[in-house]
């Protein structure tokens, strides 16, 4: 893989990338200084004069995710280096990055994830169909034959994949079709938070980047809507300049790779993916650099907005009078031949899916706040209403149960007027939709927590289901207007991108040569801020503007998608709500219930080493049927585990042994016997006897013996050992003769009095030469093949100080007392008393 990357990206090739990323950033870093002093202009001015805009009518909360994960659990993640699947667990915290970790106990200990992905500009598939005609394209000429097998075999047949146009592809699969509606849920709303990386709270910054994007696509004849105008600047700006060095670097590294065609599209990608890292981390520095050089000169440029303002602001109109007499002629013969023909098509292909989206948001808060109406109506009390709020207050952010809203946007299709408005996906607007509809949720359930915190102080639990339903009627009257105000505005925004592009396109190749003669117009003091191209775009958009606001006016008053017409204005309904909007959160796990509330909770550490739990939006998968004590999923039979670190193997097996000896009630995994010892063993099971005999001049006898058993089975006695330990010496008295253990072991019930003196012989003969302190071992092994099965170890303790001589199955046994002998063959079964054991001399 290293080989194929570095083969086709030499220096050569590297410096190249580097040459041409210098030579993008460079030209868009003069149009982003330009685009940042009017932005700023344009900001000053909107505060100074202030700006009309219908009042919200429903709260906002700042930060709704603090302290909160989104979701949490295990998937297999295929791995390119040995084409292989693996186990992983999964970790999306509240910035929707996913991170990949070895296991759970890596994430819980804050190791280091094993991967870690920013979705912006992915796309995620359910599919291997799907992701193979993405992949035909990404090589001209070279393309799969239907129905070919890809390169990547997957293991279920629920794969989820994250597709991207210029990054590394990731490849993921579950067990159960439940598991990947969940997952695809969660990956989607992963792309769609990263996507959305340009915050709208920053007035000069993002404005002046998304201008000078613009303006510079334009300069390369691209006007339309861009899709892979995602993600953070650094981001955008590698995509741009990714969207011309690809497909030149194609023409040149296609032709020479070699392989199959599985092959050469699977190396193509590695090689797409080594220049977008190249690319994205020199835009990522140069941005950085752009961006503190402009915020230098802000507080100098403030002041001389603050200071000649008015002079500012009457040039500005002076030259744009100018300007729309010029443009205004053309312009108008345009709009009535080429686009308002359109609008109301254009308007109604917007309009249905998106409001059946926002008609879909208000059904499942209505749903909700049912459930919590039947709980308080069943006498759920205050602490089962705790455990639903706590629920409620992540409605907006659960993927699952918003994936219904979000599906009807998804139908949204402009098919038939992008070639005529060069608009090249109607995912920038379905991606729109979706976060307006998310932010109006969570601003419903927002105001539905503020207001019943309100009407539950000092109220009993008699009075709460008609607080909930007063709470619910108003929030539901309040989501109302402020949907269709939200609503109207996306119409609005969403016509002007879509025709605006396309005016300027057919108008600016007719006036590029007039224009600059309107710089003469402008004072040198103020031409930072006043740009003839930026005046020109808008004397068209205010061109537009009328006949798009006529159009989403008539819409209104039809009725046809629960709009209210702009003469119904909301104005103080409710006076007292706004400084609701200003206290604190509602902690209903801590009003109402236990500190740590029941619930899809759990998983994932929060940053910054601390401690501390977060509260997880999605509940974890539980799968039906499947013996899971430990993970949500199945481990690939055959794969051999990765440590997270150097060392970490080592710490995971004590820690498992750890868990093994506290929870003594699981399964022992079988073991193999490896030991040739241990395979003998087996063979032929080995029963110990322990005795203490007198010191005498005994020795080592040749001849066979036997012993029999209580279950008349007569056993050879094959070897005898005789162990010397020195030991310390006992006392006289605390002696015990050789007879008094024989008397112990050899019942003289049964046996015939010539059997007793020949044992007494074979002892004798058998054991060797020692002082009263020495330990006889007598090992016996099967060698009549014709026996029944074999007894195991017996074992009897011996009255000494030292226990570390005594074999470990006497370990723990008390001292003096005569314990039962195992006859199983793991020490299980056929117990039997030393007092009946016979020993038989051959």
């Amino acid at each position: 893989m290293g080989d194929t990357v570095s083969s086709h990206l030499d220096e050569s090739r590297r410096e190249m990338i580097t040459a041409r990323t210098r030579a993008v950033m460079k030209e868009f870093g003069d149009l982003y200084e330009q685009q940042y002093a009017v932005a700023l202009f344009n900001s000053v001015r909107f505060e100074i004069e202030g700006g009309g805009g219908t009042q919200s009518q429903l709260l906002h909360r700042k930060d709704p995710l603090a302290g909160r994960s989104i979701f949490s659990g295990n998937l297999f993640q295929y791995l390119e280096e040995n084409r292989k699947w693996r186990n992983r667990f999964v970790s999306v915290p509240n910035s929707y990055t996913i991170s990949l970790y070895e296991s759970k106990a890596a994430c819980e200990r804050g190791l280091h994830p094993k991967v870690t992905i920013n979705c912006a500009g992915y796309k995620a598939l359910t599919s291997m169909e799907e992701y193979m005609e993405l992949i035909n394209t990404s090589l001209p000429g070279i393309k799969a034959k239907v129905g070919s097998n890809p390169f990547i075999k997957c293991a279920s047949q629920f794969p989820l994949i994250l597709w991207h146009p210029y990054a590394r592809h990731h490849y993921f699969c579950v067990m159960t079709e439940k598991e990947q509606k969940k997952w695809y849920a969660v990956l989607q709303d992963c792309v769609r938070h990263s996507n959305n990386g340009l915050s709208e709270n920053c007035t000069v910054q993002t404005p002046a980047f998304t201008d000078a994007v613009r303006l510079y696509r334009q300069a390369k004849g691209h006007y339309g809507t861009w899709e892979m105008m995602c993600g953070a600047p650094p981001q955008i700006l590698a995509n741009l300049v990714m969207e011309t060095l690809q497909p030149e670097l194609r023409k040149v590294i296609g032709p020479r790779l070699k392989g199959k065609m599985q092959q050469r599209q699977r190396n193509w990608m590695l090689i797409s993916h080594a220049m977008y890292r190249q690319v994205l981390s020199q835009t990522a520095g140069q941005y950085e650099a752009l961006v503190q050089a402009c915020e230098a000169q802000r507080v100098q440029l403030d002041a001389t907005l603050r200071t000649d303002m008015d002079q500012i602001i009457t040039s500005k109109e002076h030259v744009s009078s100018k300007i729309r007499a010029l443009v205004s002629p053309k312009a108008e013969q345009l709009l009535r031949t080429n686009v308002q023909p359109y609008i109301s098509s254009i308007l109604e292909a917007l309009m249905e899916p998106t409001s059946r989206g926002f008609s879909e948001v208000r059904d499942v808060f209505f749903r909700e706040m049912v459930e919590i109406s039947k709980n308080s109506l069943n006498g759920g009390g205050k602490e089962k209403l705790g455990e639903h709020m706590e629920r409620l207050s992540m409605l907006a952010f659960h993927p699952v149960k918003m994936q219904s809203c979000y599906e009807k946007v998804e139908q949204l299709n402009l098919e038939g007027l992008q070639q005529r408005f060069d608009v090249s996906s109607p995912s920038v607007f379905v991606s729109r939709a979706q976060i307006l509809m998310r932010e109006k949720m969570d601003d419903a359930v927002y105001t539905f927590e503020q207001l019943l915190n309100q009407s539950l102080d000092g109220q009993g639990e008699d009075e709460m289901c008609k607080a909930i339903q007063r709470c619910q009627d108003r929030v539901l009257k309040k989501f109302d207007y402020d949907s269709s105000t939200v609503r109207k505005k996306f119409f609005r925004e969403a016509l002007l991108q879509i025709i605006i592009p396309y005016m300027l396109q057919q108008l600016s190749p007719s006036y590029s040569s007039e224009l600059p003669r309107f710089k003469e117009l402008i004072f040198e003091d103020f031409s930072r801020f006043l740009l003839v191209k930026n005046m020109f775009e808008e004397v068209v958009l205010q061109s537009v503007t009328k006949d798009i606001m006529m159009a989403v006016k008539e819409a209104a008053v039809q009725r046809r998608h629960n709009l209210y017409r702009d003469s119904i204005v909301l104005t103080n309904s409710d006076p007292n709500l706004h400084l609701l909007g200003e206290t604190s959160p509602v902690d209903w796990a801590t009003k109402f219930g236990d500190n740590e509330p029941e619930g899809p909770f759990g998983g994932g550490v929060e940053g910054g080493g601390s401690g501390r739990r977060r509260r997880q939006v999605v509940s974890m998968i539980q799968l039906e049927g499947l013996p899971l004590p430990y993970e949500s999923c199945l481990e690939v039979p055959g794969v051999e585990l990765i440590p997270e670190e150097d060392g970490e193997m080592s710490e995971s097996i004590e820690e498992e042994q750890g868990e093994d000896e506290e929870q003594p009630d699981l399964p022992e995994s079988p073991k193999s016997p490896d030991s040739v010892n241990e395979i003998r063993g087996l063979i032929n099971p080995v029963m110990e006897v322990m005795l203490q005999e007198k010191q005498s001049d005994m020795t080592n006898g040749t001849e066979k013996s036997s012993i029999t058993l209580d279950d008349d089975v007569q056993e050879d006695v094959t070897h005898v050992t005789t162990p010397v330990e020195d030991v310390p010496r006992k006392c006289p008295q605390d002696r015990t003769s050789p007879q008094t253990i024989l008397q112990q072991l050899v019942g003289s019930k049964k046996q015939e009095a010539d059997k007793e003196h020949q044992e007494e012989a074979e002892i004798k003969n058998a054991v060797q030469e020692g002082d009263t302190e020495r330990i006889a071992e007598v090992c016996a092994a099967e060698s009549d093949s014709e026996s029944s099965p074999q007894p195991p170890i017996a074992t009897d303790s011996c009255l000494r100080d030292d226990s570390s001589v005594q074999s470990p199955s006497n370990e723990g046994l008390d001292e003096g007392k005569p314990q039962p002998v195992t006859n199983g063959l793991h020490g299980e079964d056929k117990i039997i008393n030393p007092v009946e054991v016979e020993v038989v001399l051959a």
